[in-house]
């Protein structure tokens, strides 16, 4: 019989095809390498865990097998943005060692072969290192509304009258363009618009054919392609662009593990992408990012049709009012529970660590909240990717991430019921070996072909060491 090697940052969602199958959010699992038919089975450390004089199972005491791997007792993924600041061969091995377990390409910005750089050296990475595997993550651009190129930053002072125009290549004092033809008419005079996420915003005031009128509310630096939003509103453009499906096909042909669809307003997107996945036959995940009003109201039917979701706050924040984003990430996180679908909560996490090297108190709390309301993963974007800092960004999501695992530990558990599912047999297992499991404080052993009944134990979030073993 042999062993299956699942650790905590593998799934069949945070999985990646270029060493073994990852399980999303599973508790620590330890690999062990030593053959069960002897007397000896060692853990990581060498120490003899299974096969004593009467061939019973002797486990340490505490909660942890300890591996070398920086991240193994932590079961929260980390999702790191590649750009600039680390695209090179080495920090992506150090952003490895420090807790990445997945490394996202945001198709918003470089192109095809810089992309390809970075999968090839995650590949290589994952050849070179068995007990630690990234998994890639490919973000589509979808339809956003950006402004054009810039020379300089314009400064906005409120008060200040300012346009933006459909027409292509405007860039004065007074007037951007921006990329999207049907921007005007998708803005409507009293609209307010919001710059970066609301970083500036403007109210519109009159609109020509090719020309929108605005105020500016509250100023600040306009530079190159920033994203526009308007408040209460989804721009009327369709999920998968023209590029998006280039970048799908770039994602496929270079086997990625996921992508992440931005703007999904409605379960139909992601049947499109799966009925194109299944015939082009690519074992790759779809994780839908709720980040659109639009989305609100097909909530259900799209997490069902996915794999997994992503809470991406700032366009969220910026087409709803901001104090209902805290809720709706409460909400979105228990429905994938239930549904048993990873989720990632993601952007402004550790901001400020884009410039400083060390995050807000503020910031620890929102990476806090999001643990112990039972994320399967959270991101970091511009803190990875352009950063001054994205090194320090991830040790400290790492290890917040980590002690406040061990406190839900001693808390409240998480899901505490059976799911949708509990007519299932599997199910019913899963449950109350997880329960005993806690009660005991001790470790479950589980015997799979597939891997599912890890999966369904993870569900269920014990607080000790799963063992799997596979005779595959």
């Amino acid at each position: 019989m042999a062993t299956i090697h699942l650790s905590s940052a593998t799934t069949s969602l945070f999985q990646s095809k270029h060493r073994t199958k990852r399980i999303p959010r599973l508790p620590t699992i330890a690999r062990i390498t030593n053959h069960i038919e002897g007397t000896h089975l060692n853990s990581p450390n060498g120490s003899p865990i299974l096969g004593n004089a009467n061939n019973s199972l002797e486990v340490p005491s505490n909660n942890y097998i300890s591996l070398h791997s920086s991240d193994v007792r932590r079961k929260t993924k980390i999702v790191c943005t590649i750009g600039p600041s680390t695209s090179s061969r080495d920090m992506i091995w150090n952003l490895a060692q420090a807790g990445m377990n997945v490394a996202r390409l945001n198709m918003s910005h470089g192109d095809h072969a810089s992309h390809l750089q970075t999968i090839d050296l995650v590949k290589e990475y994952n050849s070179q290192f068995q007990d630690k595997v990234v998994a890639i993550m490919l973000d589509t651009k979808g339809p956003e509304v950006r402004s054009g190129d810039v020379a300089q930053p314009i400064l906005l002072k409120e008060g200040q009258e300012f346009c933006f125009t459909t027409m292509r290549g405007v860039s004065t004092h007074d007037t951007v363009s921006v990329n999207y033809d049907g921007f005007v008419n998708d803005v409507e005079v009293g609209d307010v618009l919001l710059v970066d996420g609301g970083m500036m915003s403007l109210a519109v005031k009159s609109k020509t054919k090719d020309l929108v009128k605005c105020e500016v509310i509250d100023g600040g630096e306009l530079k190159s392609r920033r994203h526009l939003n308007v408040r209460g509103k989804s721009a009327t453009l369709p999920s998968i662009t023209d590029k998006d499906w280039e970048d799908i096909k770039f994602g496929v042909d270079n086997q990625v593990d996921f992508f992440a669809v931005s703007f999904v307003k409605d379960a139909r997107v992601v049947h499109e992408l799966k009925h194109y996945l299944k015939s082009h036959n690519a074992d790759i995940h779809v994780i839908v990012k709720i980040e659109s009003a639009d989305s609100i109201p097909n909530l259900h039917s799209i997490l069902s049709a996915s794999d997994g979701a992503m809470v991406a706050r700032g366009d969220l924040g910026a087409e709803l009012p901001i104090e209902e984003v805290p809720l709706l990430q409460e909400d979105i996180i228990r429905r994938c529970q239930i549904m048993q679908k990873p989720v990632i909560v993601a952007t402004n996490m550790l901001e400020s660590m884009i410039n400083h090297p060390t995050p807000t108190r503020a910031e620890v709390s929102d990476i806090a909240i999001a643990v112990r309301q039972g994320a399967d993963a959270i991101m970091l974007s511009g803190e990875t990717a352009h950063g001054k800092f994205p090194l320090k960004a991830v040790k400290v999501m790492h290890m917040v991430a980590l002690r406040n695992e061990s406190s839900v530990q001693s808390g409240v558990s998480y899901p505490s019921q059976l799911s949708s599912h509990e007519s299932h047999m599997g199910e019913m297992f899963a449950f109350h070996a997880t329960t005993m499991s806690n009660t005991l404080n001790t470790p479950i052993i589980v015997f799979t072909r597939t891997g599912s009944m890890a999966i369904l134990l993870s569900h269920y979030r014990p607080y000790s060491t799963i063992f799997a073993f596979t005779n595959e």
